[in-house]
């Protein structure tokens, strides 16, 4: 008897992948840290931005690698920044991968 593909496909944010993701890191003992930026709204209406604009939700050292990783899902897109930082880290002899499902990942962290 062949059996049915059995392969799920469910829809998650963006923020519940990074957390996906930290979890799995975590449980294999990844050297990581999760990089929070963005911006808060002030009382008089502008915007307080922390963290390096663009920066990528994760980072990974794994064998004296830095390694970015960007999460998005459905068609979400990096933004310029994000594309420039990605850059950037290459250049300075880092990583940087974008993850769109924590199979993405577990793939790039074993190649």
């Amino acid at each position: 008897m062949k059996r049915a593909n059995t392969t799920i496909h469910i829809k998650i944010s963006e923020t519940q992948l990074v957390k996906l993701c930290l979890e799995y890191l975590e449980y294999k003992g990844y050297f990581f840290w999760r990089n929070n930026s963005g911006a808060l709204k002030t009382e008089r209406g502008g915007f307080v931005r922390f963290g390096s604009v663009g920066s990528p939700d994760i980072f990974i050292v794994k064998n004296g690698i830095c390694i970015g990783v960007e999460c998005k899902v459905g068609k979400n897109k990096l933004s310029e920044a994000q594309f420039t930082f990605g850059e950037n880290l290459v250049k300075a002899g880092g990583t940087y991968i974008v993850v769109r499902s924590l199979d993405d990942m577990i793939m790039e962290l074993e190649n």
